[in-house]
């Protein structure tokens, strides 16, 4: 049985688009199997990656939170959770 799908659809800035494109053909896949993985690998990270990735914080803060998250990955601490 095939698993249920949602659909969506994004608008990229014409650079980000192209690397997608550049990305899809080095990899073989789909633009759907590509944003597929990193939607689904971004919600699994914590709310650390997630603030970095998504650059809501004010410079000083992102510094603040760069040092955090170098200290948390040195203590052997997965970005990923695991």
């Amino acid at each position: 049985m095939a698993s249920k799908r949602s659909i969506m659809r994004i608008q990229l800035d014409m650079a980000a688009k192209d690397r997608l494109e550049s990305l899809c053909e080095r990899r073989g896949m789909t633009q759907i199997a590509v944003m597929s993985r990193l939607v689904n690998w971004f919600s699994l990270q914590d709310d650390y990656i997630q603030t970095a990735v998504l650059h809501t914080l004010s410079e000083d803060s992102m510094s603040a939170l760069a040092k955090s998250l170098l200290k948390k990955l040195s203590s052997g601490k997965s970005a990923d959770g695991g």
